[in-house]
């Protein structure tokens, strides 16, 4: 079973980790906290700092090994996450090995992103929840397991101009919904961070923010289509997810 960590946690274990899990999470570390080069996800960076962060790890994700990890991770982490802090995300980092991370453009890394998704949901036992479309079209949509309803994001080895999304392993976060409750575009809090977000993406990233960037709710936002940003500010005309397609073909086998 994949093993959820607090910071804490994972510090007192460190020296028995894999190597390559040590790595991962050191080079996190110096990402998220560099003072010099601040990271523009500012509740992603106040969560670190904070301890409120979870972290877990997965095998290489083109096997089926990983999104049973991080199902299994999920699981664990939807019932705790509100004991976590205000500032709540679980960071899954993949096995990256060596012919993944030197061979894979970031097209094919978006690929990879949907497919783990996908393979992730169809682990989910539990029902979509009433509150949230189950179209990915509709703006209240979101991706959900476990009755709760997450913002995903994906940083890759590939991504070269948008830095805020390279990592030396392909990694995952799932910042719960709630967290954002209180930071959105109709409270000033939200509205102030959305502005100070905007000018660290600036100095951080070689290209524009991209246009997909908005807030949940808003009339015209697509959470989708902020999960996994390219290098330049093409998007996918459909979204890859297929949850309902995926429950349909179970009912009718």
């Amino acid at each position: 079973m994949a093993e959820l960590y607090s910071a804490d946690e994972i510090n007192t274990l460190f020296e028995r980790l894999p190597s390559w899990q040590q790595d991962a999470y050191s080079q996190f570390g110096k990402m998220i906290a560099d003072e010099d080069n601040t990271y523009p996800c500012v509740p992603g960076r106040m969560g670190f700092l904070s301890g409120h962060l979870r972290y877990g790890f997965t095998c290489d994700p083109r096997s089926e090994n990983a999104a049973e990890d991080m199902a299994d991770l999920l699981r664990q982490y939807g019932p705790v996450s509100r004991d976590t802090g205000h500032y709540a995300s679980m960071v899954v980092i993949c096995e990256t090995p060596s012919d993944l991370k030197d061979h894979t453009t970031v097209e094919q890394y978006q690929t990879l992103f949907w497919q783990m998704l996908n393979r992730v949901s169809s682990h989910d036992t539990e029902p979509w929840p009433e509150h949230i479309s189950t179209d990915p079209h509709d703006s209240s949509w979101e991706f959900c397991f476990g009755g709760e309803p997450y913002f995903c994001f994906c940083a890759t080895p590939a991504h070269e101009l948008r830095a805020s999304r390279h990592f030396p392993y392909l990694m995952f976060a799932f910042q719960p919904r709630w967290v954002f409750e209180s930071i959105n575009d109709n409270t000033p809090l939200g509205r102030k961070m959305k502005t100070l977000i905007r000018k660290r993406l600036a100095a951080y990233d070689a290209v524009p923010a991209h246009p997909s960037l908005m807030w949940y709710g808003q009339q015209d936002n697509l959470e989708w289509k902020q999960y996994f940003l390219p290098d330049d500010e093409q998007t996918p005309s459909k979204c890859p997810f297929m949850r309902m397609k995926q429950a349909l073909g179970k009912l009718t086998k």
